[in-house]
């Protein structure tokens, strides 16, 4: 039997299924942000528990660890990340649509994982920070 791997999420609320469940242009765009988010912290939980979008933890810290998500929402792929880390990198994302915590790429568009994983990296500081 082969072992499950706790830091994935299984079952009707997993991330796999999340993604299935958006339109088919857009899934290779989700695919490319958790592989970038992957990429950055290999070892992290991956959860639905926290909005129902993929997120993404370190136990041991404050919001039970959580320090990014994604989500669909026409016409955006979204990043959800820690405050301040968008406002600290404000005129490098000043052509995306963005709130305090969340960052929006065009779903016409490739989605830049460079800078996903730099965010990502940026928001896992700040939570670690504040952990």
């Amino acid at each position: 039997m082969a072992k499950r791997d706790a830091r994935v999420a299984e079952g009707p609320e997993s991330v796999d299924t999340y993604i299935a469940d958006c339109p088919e242009a857009v899934q290779p765009q989700l695919r490319a942000v958790r592989a970038a988010i992957r990429a950055v912290a290999p070892d992290a939980v991956e959860t639905m528990r926290y909005f129902h979008f993929p997120g993404y933890s370190y136990p041991g810290y404050d919001y039970n660890g959580m320090f990014v998500w994604f989500s669909f929402r026409e016409p955006y792929v979204r990043l959800h990340l820690r405050p301040p880390t968008i406002d600290d990198h404000a005129k490098e994302l000043a052509a995306y649509p963005r709130t305090k915590a969340i960052l929006s790429f065009p779903v016409d568009k490739p989605i830049p994982r460079p800078l996903v994983k730099k965010l990502v990296l940026a928001s896992l500081g700040v939570m670690r920070g504040r952990g």
